[in-house]
């Protein structure tokens, strides 16, 4: 008989200020997210409080530490899901700003992954065809030349960079300066 998995889902509103306010400022966002871990592990009926088995979503550390080290918000909401002994926590309402940012990221991930699969689908066909020894020599050669040519064109930009500096400078305009 196959196990169900069993899952927990709680919303709780964490105040952090009271342990937060206690650390020094240099150290409150890291507290912050332990002390969140804490509380987590305690609410949920984690054996022993074992913080090691609460994982925070990425989304909601960006969250904790986005005004910086010295400033962490001071209340928060998040959403926990508790799955075979390991609590899965995340915000409850995502503001603005992440969900652009998650939005982002997320459109970067299909992007990269559409890349691969068109760069697999064009590798296969090369992959069959077995290389003899004159195709590997060519091959070498037209690998060769293209770091050749890389190097060249890298001079060639320095040169240009080089001249273009020379013919920024501005002539005196204050008659004061001048003398």
């Amino acid at each position: 008989m196959a196990e169900q998995t069993q899952t927990l889902e709680r919303e709780y509103i964490v105040n952090l200020r009271h342990d937060v306010m206690k650390v020094q400022w240099n150290r409150r966002a890291s507290k912050a997210a332990k002390s969140l871990k804490e509380f987590i592990a305690r609410h949920m009926k984690i054996a022993e409080h074992d913080i090691t088995k609460v994982k925070l979503d990425k989304w909601l550390n960006v969250f904790l530490w986005k005004n910086g080290i010295k400033n962490p918000p001071l209340r928060i909401k998040v959403k926990a899901t508790k799955e075979n002994n390991i609590v899965r926590v995340e915000l409850a309402e995502v503001p603005e700003y992440l969900k652009f940012k998650i939005s982002k990221e997320k459109k970067l991930k299909d992007a990269s992954a559409k890349q691969k699969e068109e760069n697999k689908k064009e590798e296969k066909p090369e992959e069959k065809k077995e290389l003899t020894g004159e195709n590997k020599a060519e091959l070498e050669e037209k690998r060769e030349a293209v770091k050749e040519a890389a190097v060249e064109h890298t001079h060639l930009e320095a040169r240009e960079h080089k001249h273009e500096a020379k013919k920024k400078e501005v002539p005196i305009k204050r008659m004061a300066l001048k003398k």
